[in-house]
């Protein structure tokens, strides 16, 4: 279950507070695969980081009895003075994995950074600080995995790879995505949420959401 219940989040401006959203209460379906849908600026990227907890609503409560990665395919939590493995062993304990060894040995496997991977994250390039955090995160058995565009990782090679373990995990857990590829959402998401001045309505029907949205 992940419920938003009488959500409000602003962010302070020059002009005043900027409201995304004001007493938002909404229940997001479980057992579905989940593409967020709207417009650039309304708030899909906010959502997401309520969802993972990485900011809190200014008034409400985001309430989830899940486990839910960080947003997969963003270098959310990788910290740049510590190497490749230093951050993988540090996020492996952060989520309670038990076989530290063997999950550095998948996440190295995976992110493919070679030698860099005992340099420091700040001499990384930002599709390296990516694939490392892709890395980290599908290594971990998580419930829900949000998804923010993951075409943007890496190399076509790695795209693919990406997308493939992605595939995997969804057979046992669900996926929430955000992407402008539709491609990628029809890949991915069987349902919809559809989100327009603060307000989210759910389609069960992927196709239905995206004609809402493409409609905006």
């Amino acid at each position: 279950m992940i419920s938003l219940v009488n959500v409000t989040k602003f962010y302070k401006t020059n002009l005043g507070n900027r409201y995304i959203f004001k007493d938002l209460s909404f229940d997001i379906p479980t057992g579905h695969n989940i593409a967020i849908l709207g417009s650039n600026g309304a708030g899909k990227s906010t959502l997401f980081r309520l969802l993972a907890g990485s900011e809190y609503p200014n008034k409400g409560k985001v309430y989830c009895n899940l486990n839910i990665s960080w947003p997969v395919a963003l270098a959310t939590g990788i910290h740049p003075e510590m190497t490749g493995r230093e951050n993988t062993r540090f996020i492996g304990r952060v989520n309670g994995v038990v076989d530290l060894d063997d999950y550095e040995q998948r996440v190295k496997g995976f992110a493919e950074l070679k030698e860099n991977y005992e340099l420091p994250v700040r001499t990384y390039s930002s599709g390296m600080r990516s694939r490392l955090a892709f890395a980290c995160s599908i290594a971990i058995d998580f419930d829900v995995y949000l998804i923010d565009e993951v075409t943007s990782v890496g190399d076509a090679g790695f795209k693919r790879k990406a997308k493939q373990a992605l595939l995997e995990r969804s057979k046992n857990a669900n996926v929430i995505m955000v992407s402008h590829d539709m491609r990628d959402i029809r890949q991915f998401c069987d349902s919809a949420i559809v989100l327009h001045q603060g307000e989210l309505t759910f389609y069960n029907d992927l196709d239905e959401g995206i004609r809402k949205y493409q409609a905006l």
